[in-house]
């Protein structure tokens, strides 16, 4: 039986793993977070009708899931300020990096924030459940932990278990890129996406595509001279 086979039977569990934090923050780290992020936060009450969480009117929503430093999800609410993005990230520093880019220190409670931009800072697992049907028209999954161990094939994002889920939430055509640079990732994603139905899925590249903004991870992979994969999936 195949690794993924072995599994589907046993979905991921339902809880976070990995340290909130890798060192003491910084006070103004803890500003950050006290001020900066309450005015970010997408507001869960708000996920049956998520386009309303947005301070303007949207053309499309995008989730990003582990936005790590925040580099490409900054870059892709730039680019698109007709989109309205969701990033997701428990990791405190990751959502510091994001929000130091953001305001000037001294701006932590009064500096201007993209109006197409929100931030979930809890298991975006838990957001997927509460947002209704057909509502992404595009996810991100760039460079996610891999947990290479056998043993901890469960805690990943991409798993059969949670294909169903994902599907739900996003629309007919809609597409999910994916990103790796962990080679016992990538062979567990094509092994996953080989046996369902939900998407149609296409053999990944080895270069960035031109419109996918890049990540400080991707740098450090490529430096390391790791060889990354790209996946685009689109919804059937």
């Amino acid at each position: 039986m195949s690794e993924a086979a072995g599994r589907r039977l046993r979905p991921p569990p339902d809880r976070l793993y990995g340290r909130p934090r890798s060192h003491r923050l910084r006070p103004r780290q803890v500003k950050l977070l006290a001020e900066t992020l309450p005015r970010l936060r997408f507001d869960a009450a708000l996920a049956g009708t998520p386009r309303a969480a947005f301070a303007a009117p949207v053309g499309a929503l995008w989730l990003e899931v582990g936005f790590g430093g925040g580099e490409h999800a900054l870059a892709q609410a730039a680019a698109h300020p007709d989109v309205g993005l969701i990033a997701c990230e428990v990791f405190e520093n990751g959502l510091c990096s994001l929000l130091s880019r953001l305001v000037p220190e001294g701006g932590e409670a009064t500096a201007p924030l993209p109006a197409n931009l929100r931030v979930w800072d809890q298991d975006a697992r838990a957001l997927l459940r509460q947002l209704p049907d057909a509502c992404l028209d595009r996810l991100f999954l760039l460079f996610p932990d891999p947990w290479p161990k056998t043993r901890h094939a469960r805690r990943r994002f991409v798993h059969p278990a949670l294909l169903p889920g994902i599907a739900r939430v996003l629309r007919p055509g809609a597409e999910w890129r994916i990103a790796t640079d962990d080679p016992t990732y990538q062979a567990w994603v094509a092994e996953v996406f080989a046996d369902q139905s939900f998407f149609a899925i296409s053999p990944p590249v080895e270069a960035r595509p031109e419109d996918w903004p890049g990540t400080r991870y991707e740098a450090k992979a490529i430096a390391a001279g790791r060889e990354c994969r790209y996946w685009q999936l689109i919804r059937r």
